[in-house]
């Protein structure tokens, strides 16, 4: 994953709305983090898990290149069906299909995408370049800036997508029954990167409603969050995983394929959340 200084916010003089040049600026701001529940802590840090296992995590970061911005389309009255998946999308069970580019797509999300993209081309209106490791256990902000302008024209954003290019997790897994299915805790790792710089280890997606016209105020300050919690490792069996010669769980051995690829199924279900904020210049 590479790494470089983020570029500043494009909201500086630049950015005024004046009469014919834009309808809305936007001030973007993208988080991540992970959210222990309050009525799971076991204490030292440990969550306990819906499995009777209980995990905690001592470090976690995605790597995010961009966050692209969609929209642009008209809204249309096509139905999505399982059955018969629109262009882009095979194998739809358990409330997701599978996307051409490796990506688990619930169908909300597919029929939020029919729903904007009916009766007028969609395209990336603003790209947001993040172009960093987002630290899951800081409290950090990154205010990235707009690709290729901050200024949007007169369209309206549907949705939005991270691309993600790598996966950091290490953490320790003990099991709380009486009876345990291994003994004292297991330490494991999880490191994940695109086989290809231009094609991202997973997309994740999430809608938003942002009209830029000359109806609604045209500062719109965007806050992306998107927020891992325990109950993502709640269906992993722990009791299933080896580990290596120095004791620790490597996901990324062969033998651990099989949880490996379900911690991989889960965190490609993540939706990002988006709240907006519209105010005047």
């Amino acid at each position: 994953m590479r790494t470089r200084l983020l570029l500043p916010l494009l909201f500086l003089s630049g950015c005024a709305l004046e009469p014919g040049e834009s309808f809305a600026v936007l001030e973007p701001a993208v988080r991540a983090d992970y959210t222990p529940v309050a009525g799971r802590d076991v204490g030292n840090g440990f969550q306990r898990l819906a499995s009777d296992f209980e995990l905690r995590l001592d470090g976690a970061a995605l790597g995010v290149d961009h966050i692209d911005l969609v929209g642009g389309g008209a809204r249309g009255p096509t139905t999505f069906d399982p059955a018969n998946p629109p262009p882009g999308y095979t194998n739809c069970h358990n409330g997701h299909c599978h996307h051409d580019d490796g990506a688990l797509v619930d169908y909300e999300d597919i029929q939020a995408e029919l729903d904007g993209g009916g009766g007028g081309a969609e395209a990336t209106v603003a790209s947001l370049h993040v172009d960093a490791d987002l630290d899951l256990l800081a409290d950090q902000t990154l205010s990235p800036g707009c690709e290729p302008s901050c200024e949007l024209g007169r369209t309206h954003v549907t949705r939005y997508q991270w691309d993600v290019s790598s996966v950091n997790l290490e953490g320790a897994v003990r099991d709380s029954r009486a009876t345990p299915r291994f003994n004292d805790e297991r330490r494991f790792r999880l490191t994940l990167a695109a086989a290809e710089e231009a094609t991202p280890l997973m997309v994740l997606r999430g809608t938003v409603d942002i009209p830029a016209d000359r109806e609604n105020k045209p500062r719109v300050k965007l806050a992306l969050r998107l927020a891992l919690a325990p109950t993502l490792f709640d269906s992993l069996d722990w009791a299933a995983t080896t580990p290596g010669p120095d004791g620790v769980v490597d996901l990324n051995a062969p033998e651990n394929a099989a949880i490996r690829t379900a911690m991989v199924e889960a965190l490609a279900t993540l939706e990002p959340q988006a709240e907006v904020r519209r105010e005047d210049r």
